[in-house]
């Protein structure tokens, strides 16, 4: 498969026309290049707010309610355009409000029109302390004919059990959507989704916010690129980077991937890091303190 992985800046947008155009734009790139897979970053959704005005989107609460607002029209237009171009989209993630909660929810669509969407499970300290995001439901594998497919939002990619149930449940390719303002943010989420590639013998593949957008609460400022990590073993590169773009510079990034790949160094890999994860059983227990 080839996959596409967005640094994808914010708009401001005076009308809906202007955002089903960009999403078309974003969209028929991808696809013309091949791509059989999209995936936008974190807190993507968070532009729908500039269509409330000014003074809305630059307010906490009403910014969160503007974009939950408007997730369930712009869900249709990225399931239309998965359909019309034959592919499977992660769509940005965006503040939804879940019965008596908020969460991070980032939609997936597949060409035949189906959907569905992965939660984020652990906030930052933005999210729980400032805006009042909570973690929503479970890790979900998609099965799709591209492989199985998992997802962390972002600061899920730097929790190693979160990853290991995926990979326990099949999943041969782990999705990280995310929103960093510095520097530090990116290579956090970078080196967490970098380390997961590692520890599950899999595919990694990181989408960015870049560029400011002062005007929207909690997005003003957004560093990183796209990215697509394996295992540093047989097959891959040894750096473990398959791709990656320019930081801060917006556009698609691709890789082919083959998960025939996956599956010969899970099975035969210099090393088997998914294999022998179970042999720290025993061995992390309180460690013995030794005076010397």
């Amino acid at each position: 498969m080839k996959v596409a992985t967005a640094a994808y800046p914010l708009d401001w947008f005076h009308d809906w026309s202007g955002y089903e155009d960009k999403m078309r734009a974003w969209v028929s790139e991808a696809a013309g290049q091949g791509a059989d897979l999209l995936v936008f970053p974190e807190y993507a959704g968070m532009e729908l707010a500039s269509l409330a005005g000014k003074e809305i989107a630059a307010d906490l609460a009403g910014s969160i309610r503007a974009v939950s607002n408007r997730v369930a029209r712009s869900n249709a237009v990225m399931s239309a355009l998965a359909q019309e171009f034959g592919v499977y989209i992660l769509g940005g993630s965006a503040p939804v409000q879940d019965v008596d909660k908020v969460v991070n929810r980032a939609p997936f669509f597949a060409p035949s029109g189906a959907m569905d969407h992965q939660d984020k499970q652990i906030m930052t300290r933005f999210e729980r302390e400032d805006w009042g995001v909570a973690g929503g439901g479970p890790l979900k594998i998609f099965e799709t004919a591209l492989g199985r497919i998992g997802v962390l939002i972002c600061y899920d990619s730097e929790f190693p059990l979160l990853a290991r149930a995926l990979a326990e449940a099949g999943s041969e390719l782990i999705l990280v959507p995310s929103c960093t303002e510095a520097t530090e943010g990116y290579w956090r989420v970078r080196i967490g989704a970098m380390a997961r590639a590692l520890e599950g013998q899999c595919v990694t593949v990181m989408a960015s916010l870049v560029g400011d957008r002062p005007d929207i609460y909690a997005v003003e400022e957004n560093t990183g690129m796209g990215g697509v990590f394996g295992p540093p073993d047989e097959g891959f590169p040894p750096s473990g980077v398959i791709a990656e773009g320019t930081l801060g510079a917006p556009g698609w990034t691709y890789a082919d991937i083959d998960l025939a790949r996956i599956h010969a160094v899970r099975a035969d890999g210099h090393v088997l890091n998914k294999t022998h994860w179970d042999d720290q059983q025993g061995r992390i227990g309180k460690p013995l303190d030794t005076l010397l």
